[in-house]
């Protein structure tokens, strides 16, 4: 249970940080972070969390990764149901406390968007639901290519999180303009819930996109990293 606990607060952890700073602070007047820093605050969080909790739960704090960890044979297949359950509900509260803090201005409108994943007309660059889809599988394959590298016993195991963290700020660097970016199920559901309307009805292809993802960057680097017969 320990675990589970361990793995909703991180989740917690990461859409409050990663989403807040998306919602209160991306565009703030004259001193807004900006998609810099929302991409920063994304990464902060998995690095922040892998130190706090990767001892104890592996700090996975997203659906994708359990997945494709599974796949990998890196995680059992007991555990995956429950995890993937506690990474929602640790998202969905950050996302409730995140509301609850940002309709504390006047003028908020949680139909804005409220850092929502989306496509076409709700992506931030307008576009379409295919790049959409493309953008979020191979930015979840190439995650999971480099979370099952850092972890690999043959790699330095203390550098771990900071690869891991990096690599998601990369990751959002590049696709904040297609689709908010995602690459995690429990983070976009977090926020969608609230916002309901297209942000629900677009939510399923970003289920769908990154575990497609995480599961091909499981299987290409269980395959790379196998030994060859001499």
């Amino acid at each position: 249970m320990k675990k589970y606990i361990a793995e909703s607060l991180g989740t917690f952890w990461l859409v409050f940080g990663g989403c807040g700073s998306a919602v209160l602070a991306a565009a703030f007047p004259e001193v807004g972070i900006g998609l810099l820093g929302v991409s920063l605050a994304f990464g902060l969080t998995v690095v922040t969390m892998a130190y706090a909790i990767g001892h104890i739960s592996g700090c996975h704090l997203n659906p994708a990764v359990s997945i494709g960890l599974w796949a990998g044979g890196r995680f059992a297949t007991k555990d995956l149901l429950p995890y993937i359950i506690a990474q929602v509900i640790g998202g969905v509260l950050a996302g409730g406390v995140l509301y609850l803090i940002a309709s504390g201005q006047t003028g908020f409108d949680v139909s804005g968007g409220f850092a929502s994943n989306g496509y076409a007309e709700h992506s931030p660059g307008g576009y379409t639901m295919m790049a959409a889809l493309i953008a979020e599988v191979v930015l979840t394959a190439f995650f999971l290519l480099v979370i099952m590298g850092a972890t690999d016993s043959r790699a330095p195991a203390a550098l771990a999180p900071m690869a891991i963290g990096l690599c998601l700020t990369l990751i959002h660097l590049i696709s904040i303009p297609v689709t908010n970016t995602s690459v995690n199920p429990a983070r976009s559901t977090a926020v969608a819930v609230y916002v309901g309307d297209w942000a629900v009805s677009q939510l399923w292809l970003f289920w769908v996109a990154p575990i497609v993802g995480a599961i091909i960057g499981a299987v290409i680097y269980k395959f790379i990293s196998t030994p060859e017969a001499e």
